[in-house]
């Protein structure tokens, strides 16, 4: 015959494990968050962190990289760009990290403001994407939400007899 107690105490356990077991088996490598339909790799996620932090740098307000932009880039390019897009961000931005591997961030920053005066390729795409993307998030950001943006429930009070200047 079996304790309540000790059945409780071991469901509990199953409970705890079957909790963990997905982060177990992850692959490792992989992006931080889960994506659908796009496959990226740890080392495209610290690509991408780098960009994040090289548009959007730290200065008195937090940067792209403490904001985690480039986990909102992704996610948003996983979720809401069309299969083609998603290709040509994939595509491009490994173009980009094959061409930047040995530049320190200032390299890479040219490199990045020439492609800007480029009008085709998939590295022109994926910038555009990229920058859409993470400005988009910044500026939904809580950071900018709460201290930048300053929401008023009434636009205004509200004087009703104000002398006109002629």
């Amino acid at each position: 015959m079996m304790n309540r107690r000790t059945l409780v105490k071991q469901l509990f356990i199953i409970a705890g494990g079957i909790a963990l077991l997905p982060s177990c088996l992850r692959e490792q490598g992989g992006a931080s968050i889960v994506l659908q339909n796009i496959k990226l790799s740890a080392t495209d996620e610290d690509f991408l962190a780098k960009l994040a932090e090289i548009l959007i740098p730290k200065t008195d307000s937090p940067g792209g990289l403490e904001l985690n932009l480039h986990l909102f880039v992704m996610k948003m390019v996983d979720d809401c760009e069309s299969p083609e897009n998603q290709q040509v961000f994939v595509k491009g931005m490994q173009a980009l990290k094959d061409n930047s591997e040995s530049q320190t961030p200032e390299d890479l920053l040219t490199s990045i403001t020439t492609l800007e005066g480029q009008k085709e390729g998939d590295e022109v795409a994926f910038l555009k994407i990229f920058k859409n993307r993470a400005i988009q998030g910044y500026l939904n950001s809580e950071y900018v939400m709460k201290n930048k943006l300053i929401y008023k429930l009434i636009p205004g009070p509200y004087q009703a007899a104000v002398k006109l200047k002629a």
